[in-house]
């Protein structure tokens, strides 16, 4: 978030970013069988269709499929090497405060990720608004919603963020 300092107007700012986007991102990494693979021993998932390619290939969806929660990691940059890519568009944001909390999040899958595919992923604003909290009665909160899609431009994914961003303790004290 890029911090501003007052007076802050949450509707100008709403105005502003609703419905930017960061563009289309293509995930690092193909969807490959060893990850799931790994990713199911670590935590215990014993479902065929992630692990046995023989009864995958003869499931309703052909071959071996990734676990929903992998599509994040598939649709991502990975950890290592640091992306080179543009900044989080979240951060860049206009809020009162500089200090970040995940409120929610939802995930909703539509389509399977089949070994071979590759993600990308589309991350937009989908609203901007102050809410009071306890700490800090002029909170801002940010709602993302990012989209998922094979190479094919099929909607896999859709993961929806609320982030709040709050001031300190003294800033709030300063504001009255």
């Amino acid at each position: 978030m890029v911090k501003v300092p007052e007076p802050y107007d949450v509707e100008a700012v709403r105005k502003e970013w609703v419905g930017r986007t960061g563009g289309k991102v293509p995930g690092r990494y193909p969807v490959e069988h060893d990850p799931i693979r790994r990713h199911c021993h670590m935590v215990d998932d014993t479902n065929p269709l992630f692990l046995d390619p023989e009864f995958a290939a003869k499931s309703r969806f052909a071959g071996v499929i990734s676990p929903p929660v992998l599509t994040d990691y598939f649709a991502g940059q990975g950890a290592w090497p640091p992306s080179r890519e543009a900044p989080n568009l979240m951060q860049q944001v206009p809020t009162r405060g500089d200090r970040m909390i995940n409120l929610s999040q939802t995930l909703e899958y539509f389509a399977p990720v089949r070994i071979g595919d590759r993600l990308a992923s589309e991350t937009r604003i989908a609203d901007v608004l102050e809410k009071a909290i306890r700490l800090d009665p002029k909170a801002v909160c940010i709602v993302m919603e990012t989209h998922v899609t094979n190479q094919d431009g099929t909607l896999v994914a859709r993961t929806r963020n609320m982030l709040l961003t709050h001031r300190t303790p003294g800033e709030v004290a300063a504001d009255g």
